[in-house]
């Protein structure tokens, strides 16, 4: 790809790590790779790093230092949320949602009792339905960017005498999150989409939510070496984190030229203007067009996009998500998913402009070659 110009748009999936974060990281790691559970003095220098993560961390959220966990990854914090609160608890029921991530989703104790509307919202009908339940439900969606009332939902659950849950990883940095506002009793969140290294997520827990661990040792909730430079490195991507709404600027200057110069295409999920989208998301349906294809050929011409999230993007079966707001084939298949750093110049954002209206009009033309040999 030497001399081609490189947009990437696929940091829903991992954001583009921050170079001074990498910088850190590695300076981190070659004064404190010892071990962190280690007595010796070397051994709590390391420990010391995460102790400053967690505080920095809790800090952002407002909670306390002891309630953030660190695990590898999000599923890994999601796993612990809810077999970690099934094994320790009484409490039988695990409620989730159709649209959750597959670490929710697959859990074989998951009952999908919450549906959605035509925008990935949930119905609050079926929330208010839900009685004496551990219930996960994510605070936004990864695929079609649709923001939760998190705090309502609480409020609802909470009333009905459920433990909530959120995935936030999708929405963490994105929007501001104040887990003693929203009154929520657990969140995951992860450094890989901020601008942190991958390998360590966080779960946040109250005080007051009894968990039995899923990994044992060093008796503790969580077993296993902790990951220092990773956990550093999501401490010091949350301490750099503006405290304002990210930009949408970059995202609706793309989404402005493909309405007015592209036709045959539509959002999907909640609209721009709803204030209820994450920031950095648009996913858009080109009919006529298969959405691997049109993905393949803005590759080539250095555009990095996603036929949806990460983890269902390989699956040849249809999105759960896409499905559950209501969608159809061949409508489902014909989606693309950009989000933005929201640190695009304005040359690269032109580049995908133009490219984009090229691709479309490419493989609509040979679709339409197809169906007249046919």
């Amino acid at each position: 790809m030497r001399g081609k110009m490189n947009v990437y748009l696929d940091n829903a999936a991992i954001a583009r790590p921050d170079r001074d974060n990498l910088a850190y990281t590695a300076d981190k790691l070659r004064h404190n790779w010892h071990n962190p559970n280690s007595v010796y003095e070397n051994g709590a220098d390391s420990r010391h790093l995460i102790e400053e993560a967690k505080l920095v961390i809790s800090k952002e959220i407002n909670c306390s230092p002891e309630e953030i966990i660190f695990c590898s990854c999000g599923s890994e914090a999601n796993a612990l949320a809810a077999v970690g609160y099934l094994r320790g608890n009484h409490r039988t029921s695990f409620v989730t949602s159709t649209i959750e991530h597959g670490s929710i989703l697959e859990n074989p104790y998951a009952e999908k009792k919450i549906t959605v509307d035509q925008e990935g919202t949930f119905h609050l009908a079926d929330i208010g339905r839900i009685h004496h339940s551990l219930v996960s439900l994510q605070t936004a969606n990864s695929e079609i960017g649709t923001i939760q009332d998190i705090k309502g939902i609480a409020k609802l659950l909470h009333a009905n005498d459920c433990i909530i849950h959120t995935d936030a990883v999708a929405a963490f940095g994105k929007i501001k999150i104040d887990v003693k506002d929203l009154d929520i009793d657990m969140m995951t969140a992860t450094g890989q989409k901020i601008g942190g290294i991958t390998g360590a997520s966080f779960l946040y827990k109250k005080k007051t939510i009894k968990l039995e661990p899923i990994i044992y040792g060093h008796n503790t909730l969580r077993g296993g070496t902790p990951n220092t430079a990773a956990i550093a490195s999501l401490g010091e991507a949350v301490a750099k984190l503006r405290h304002s709404p990210a930009s949408s600027a970059n995202r609706d200057y793309v989404y402005g030229y493909i309405m007015a110069h592209i036709p045959g295409c539509y959002l999907v999920g909640p609209s721009i203007e709803s204030g209820n989208r994450l920031p950095h998301n648009l996913y858009l349906c080109f009919r006529g067009v298969e959405g691997q294809s049109l993905m393949i050929l803005l590759d080539m011409d250095g555009i990095q996009v996603s036929t949806g999230s990460a983890c269902s993007s390989r699956s040849p079966s249809p999105s759960a998500v896409l499905t559950s707001i209501g969608m159809k084939e061949p409508d489902i298949y014909s989606c693309i998913r950009m989000t933005f750093s929201g640190k695009e110049t304005k040359e690269e954002l032109d580049h995908v402009c133009k490219t984009m209206k090229q691709c479309v009009e490419t493989l609509r033309a040979l679709t339409s070659r197809e169906e007249v040999t046919l």
